[in-house]
């Protein structure tokens, strides 16, 4: 796995938690204060809560307020734009992903993302500590839903990365009592690889999956990305080339033309390597240049073109 790649989504993931946390962190702040005035009184504790949160919501976006104690007992309503709801007072939220993530070290602290109960939409909470000369009381908790925060706008970058996925393990578990069935596709592949270059060189398509056992491709045209197509075996051998014009290969592509060959021959040493271990399913993305493999113990990887194309058979197998 690349380290840069997955420092740069790492840091985009930082970056926009402190523009979430630099959005509500005073606002925040100012509420904890009204919330220690009353903190001894539940009436009172309310009444700064529900006038809080028209304001919190209008300029922040905050979808629910409510307070817990430092057991994580919520002690207020829910405190949601128009409407507070005393149903959850004395609910345990102390297993919570929010609060159960240590004491915030400067009295504010950003959750991770995670699936609120109430909207099963992703969510963050915000906490704040409530604190007086004496100590601290609890916390004020301010939960967003992601979809309306509107404070970032960029991509996240893409993370062009070697990334190994482990699968089943049941299917691990019986990998050795297994072999490769020879398939309709093993029987032409030859000409299966030799369709699916001209398809991706000539005819427009930029996303290329081939699924060996059961004889299938999945294609993605890039002048169509949001629609896949499914070929068997007997369109690819027959017409496929007929359904899609002639089109320029994209000059976004960051594979190589020469490329692309040089690809699917691997992909065919590595299905014809071996009959325990073999390539069950593969992909070629010339756009951001990526290769996808599956192979029989249901181990994936995600790969550049560049260092896929440096190993060889005997990396993934080893010499025999």
């Amino acid at each position: 796995m690349s380290s840069d790649a997955q420092k740069k989504f790492d840091s985009t993931i930082a970056r926009r938690k402190k523009l979430i946390a630099q959005n509500v962190r005073k606002p925040l702040a100012e509420i904890a204060n009204g919330c220690l005035a009353a903190w001894h009184d539940p009436d009172k504790l309310n009444t700064v809560m529900a006038a809080s949160i028209k304001s919190c919501a209008k300029e922040h976006s905050c979808n629910l307020l409510y307070a817990v104690d430092l057991s994580g007992i919520q002690i207020s309503h829910n405190h949601a734009p128009g409407a507070s709801d005393d149903a959850l007072v004395g609910q345990d939220l102390s297993a919570r992903p929010y609060l159960n993530i240590g004491t915030p070290t400067d009295d504010f602290l950003l959750s991770e993302v995670y699936i609120s109960n109430k909207t099963h939409r992703s969510c963050i909470t915000a906490i704040h500590r409530i604190r007086g000369d004496d100590g601290a009381k609890g916390y004020l908790c301010a939960d967003f839903n992601l979809k309306d925060l509107k404070i970032f706008h960029d991509i996240t970058v893409d993370r062009r990365m070697w990334l190994q996925v482990r699968g089943d393990p049941s299917i691990r578990s019986t990998l050795f009592m297994q072999s490769r069935t020879i398939s309709e596709m093993d029987k032409n592949l030859d000409d299966v690889m030799n369709i699916m270059e001209e398809l991706i060189l000539e005819r427009g398509v930029f996303h290329a999956k081939l699924h060996y056992s059961s004889s299938r491709a999945t294609i993605w045209l890039y002048n169509d990305p949001f629609r896949y197509r499914v070929h068997v075996l007997d369109e690819l051998l027959r017409s496929v080339c007929l359904a899609y014009p002639k089109s320029l290969y994209p000059e976004e592509a960051i594979v190589e033309p020469a490329m692309v060959k040089k690809v699917f021959k691997e992909f065919r040493a590595l299905r014809e390597a071996d009959e325990t271990v073999y390539l069950r399913a593969s992909s070629l993305n010339i756009i951001n240049g990526q290769v996808a493999l599956n192979f029989s113990c249901d181990g994936s990887h995600y790969i550049p073109v560049e260092e896929f194309l440096a190993k060889d058979k005997y990396f993934w197998f080893g010499k025999t």
